[in-house]
């Protein structure tokens, strides 16, 4: 699989810009900040945390010039499953991060309570990959960055 097959199936072509890419990662620095508020239930936490992720693998995707296709089914999905491509993402941890996606729908479309657990698993991968894109957008795109 290459970004450029999926176009016009689950992506499609941008101009990378820095100013998307810092609203982005802005974004996902406040949902960070949000999902650390101990006032909120663990599944605002969980929420806000994985939104984060998606916001971090949407900035991997619009530094290599792509977008999901929000129209089609599976734009979650697309997003993590590309980060081995845009970012280099080692398969074991996209398995972490697809597991978090599969929780997200069972918490926000079955109601499923969410675990302390699978709220720190998701905080602390959030974390992880904010830094992980920072840092190679810095060391790859530094026009980006």
């Amino acid at each position: 699989m290459s970004l450029q097959n999926l176009v016009g199936r689950t992506l499609e072509r941008v101009a990378p810009d820095r100013a998307s890419v810092a609203r982005m990662l802005a974004a996902a620095e406040r949902n960070l900040a949000d999902a650390a508020l101990a006032a909120l239930s663990a599944e605002n936490r969980f929420d806000a945390a994985y939104k984060a992720i998606m916001q971090c693998a949407m900035v991997a995707l619009r530094a290599h010039g792509y977008r999901t296709l929000t129209s089609q089914p599976g734009h979650h999905q697309t997003a993590l499953q590309t980060l081995p491509l845009t970012i280099g993402l080692s398969s074991e941890r996209l398995i972490v991060l697809d597991a978090l996606r599969k929780q997200r729908n069972l918490a926000d479309y079955e109601g499923n309570p969410i675990a302390a657990g699978t709220l720190t698993e998701c905080v602390a991968e959030a974390k992880r990959l904010h830094a992980d894109v920072k840092a190679w957008l810095k060391s790859n795109k530094p026009e980006l960055s």
